[in-house]
């Protein structure tokens, strides 16, 4: 397997090597998105409003685990995959080592601080009188479980690193599964509810995690779990910190943007805040489709970044030629369906002219979401740690302002717009630092922005 890994990164076909590499990603985020949407049908059986808010409240919480999660795991990954380029070998074990126990640790320690102040979490995160209880069991059994959620897309993330894409894929879809299948039984048999689904969906990134460990302990020739590997060296440290650090923030930005953008929708009535929530799940898989296609490619990039800069120059010029494909087919059968699509969700004829109306404006910044997220992929790649730093906040400062401005000027069409705004300045501002980075990432790498 790992010589087959190898083979896509030095000398399979571009097209090929790509596919290899985000045809999984893609799928497994996919995966995802059905998860979520299924998590909610389960507990939608029951039939009780205060549970299903519940589940939307503590978003947010699940939003920091899964980022504290991504910062070993991405930092540490593209680390992987630049020493994998270098033929560091042993430096490749020490890494993916403290990665492995790093995560545990990290995990551990939320729950030793979280558990105390479950409470405030709880006021925290909004839970009204009627969905505190089940707000509050949600939140305790994340807690309890964070180490295990907090290994899971670390894992992930440096099983990926390595080349074994097919592997990290598989693990997401045993989580996926093993999640749908724990959801049935604690809502249809054990009658949990709000809490069982919260042990469902703990046990699924256990199960997930010890399939990527063993793959790491028993499969991989690069990888380990071994404590006897562990280092936590300064090199070590700057490297997962830099890249790491932007991931983290970016996840912290995107849910705090989410709330904002939430309150000004509110002034606009029910309607407006349910049509938003439509049209943004519906646009939530062709999002993940693309992003699954960009962070697919970034341990192939972060390879070939100190092993053949030629060749990560192609794989660039490559993804980009396939998100204008995938932005224009998604946007033709958006433009087309857009009604329906909705229909599918409401039979309010006013829900369905707002959301077809959001679904269209917001479609328009898939290609240019997609080029943000090859933006920042790029960035954490090849190690530019100040500019993945900017591109994680850039959005969120620019989205405010903007929120703002557009509202007074413009009203609810203003609010919408502005997402499509501050995709353009995130957009813009990325390019210029690719334009400004081009001879240090490449020497010819001008020709990729211009």
């Amino acid at each position: 397997m790992d010589t087959e890994n190898l083979y896509y990164f030095e000398k399979a076909p571009v097209a090929k090597a790509v596919a290899h590499f985000a045809v999984p990603m893609m799928l497994g985020t996919s995966m995802s998105v059905i998860y979520s949407i299924l998590n909610a049908y389960f507990l939608g059986t029951l039939h009780n409003t205060a549970m299903l808010t519940a589940l939307a409240l503590t978003l947010p919480l699940f939003a920091i685990i899964m980022a504290l999660g991504n910062l070993i795991g991405i930092g540490g990954g593209t680390f992987i995959s630049r020493l994998l380029g270098e033929k560091k070998f042993d430096d490749v074990k020490h890494v993916s080592s403290f990665a492995f126990y790093s995560s545990l640790v990290i995990g551990l320690i939320v729950m030793a601080v979280g558990i105390p102040l479950i409470d405030p979490i709880v006021h925290g995160l909004g839970a009204t009188p009627d969905s505190f209880v089940f707000t509050k069991d949600y939140v305790t059994m994340m807690l309890i479980g964070s180490p295990f959620v907090i290994l899971f897309f670390t894992l992930e993330n440096i099983v990926r690193s390595e080349g074994a894409a097919r592997t990290s894929m598989m693990g997401m879809i045993l989580s996926v599964v093993v999640n749908i299948i724990l959801d049935a039984l604690v809502i249809f048999a054990f009658h949990w509810d709000v809490i069982g689904v919260a042990s469902a969906t703990v046990v699924s990134n256990l199960v997930a995690s010890v399939f990527y460990a063993y793959h790491m302990g028993y499969k991989s020739s690069f990888l380990t779990i071994s404590v006897k590997w562990f280092k936590a060296s300064k090199e070590i440290l700057s490297n997962v910190i830099k890249i790491g650090v932007p991931v983290f923030i970016m996840s912290i930005f995107l849910g705090a943007m989410s709330l904002i953008f939430n309150r000004f929708l509110v002034e606009y009535g029910d309607p407006a805040v349910a049509a938003y929530g439509i049209s943004s799940r519906l646009l939530q898989f062709p999002e993940f489709i693309l992003m699954g296609l960009c962070e697919g490619v970034v341990p192939l990039i972060a390879f070939s970044f100190t092993a053949n800069k030629l060749r990560m120059k192609q794989t660039i010029g490559f993804t980009i030629k396939t998100i204008v494909a995938l932005a224009v087919a998604f946007g033709i059968i958006v433009y087309l369906i857009s009604d329906h699509l909705i229909g599918l969700f409401t039979n309010d004829p006013q829900l369905i002219e707002m959301g077809s109306y959001i679904l269209h404006v917001t479609f328009l910044s898939l290609f240019i979401t997609g080029m943000t997220t090859l933006f920042t992929g790029i960035f954490q790649a090849t190690a530019q740690g100040t500019a993945a730093f900017i591109m994680s906040i850039i959005q969120g400062v620019t989205l405010i302002p903007v929120l703002y401005i557009a509202n007074r000027m413009n009203g609810f069409h203003g609010v919408v717009w502005s997402l499509v705004i501050a995709d353009a300045v995130a957009f813009l501002v990325g390019a210029i630092m690719l334009y400004v980075l081009r001879n240090k990432l490449q020497p010819d790498m001008e020709s990729l922005v211009q």
